[in-house]
């Protein structure tokens, strides 16, 4: 699949089918957020991949109730085990690097026939809790992963006139 068309087909997907994931497919997700850039090639990202159903349920629960979370067929905590590098540009490499490796895997996971739903509404104290996360360790985002059982329509974006400026910022 090309890249544009796998960016054109993402969608947040909060329904899955009980097949389990391929564990060819999972590591390829993997790999693409272990091959995705970082602030000084890094490489502070770390993967905890959950499908035990009893973990998936804690963590849809940690999860604000997102019962879709427990219902996917693996879950994947995206953490960063380095949080004090800040960039030249005085932002925090952590959550950036991290989102930059959980979005190459959603990518990753279109073309495999996956859906991913990026969750940052959860309690990061619990989440460790559950996944016997160290306390110096911050969770950036939690992935599930598994085969949609529908496919919501495209949500609005709005258009490149409305976001992009030249040469300047004139808006």
């Amino acid at each position: 699949m090309e890249v544009h068309k796998a960016i054109q087909s993402r969608r947040s997907i909060r329904a899955y089918d009980s097949r389990q994931v391929e564990e060819e497919k999972l590591s390829r997700v993997l790999e693409s957020g272990r091959l995705s850039p970082s602030a000084g090639n890094r490489q502070e990202r770390r993967f905890v991949v959950v499908r035990d159903a009893k973990t998936r349920k804690l963590l849809s629960e940690a999860a604000r109730d997102q019962k879709f979370v427990a219902e996917a067929p693996a879950v994947i905590a995206a953490c960063s085990v380095e949080t004090e590098y800040i960039m030249s540009c005085g932002q925090a490499a952590y959550p950036i690097d991290t989102a930059i490796a959980v979005d190459h895997m959603t990518l990753a996971a279109v073309e495999e026939g996956l859906g991913t739903c990026w969750i940052g509404a959860f309690d990061e104290i619990k989440v460790k809790e559950i996944l016997n996360i160290p306390d110096d360790v911050r969770v950036v985002a939690l992935i599930p992963l598994g085969y949609p059982s529908s496919i919501p329509r495209p949500t609005p974006r709005k258009s490149l006139d409305e976001i992009v400026m030249r040469e300047k910022w004139n808006i």
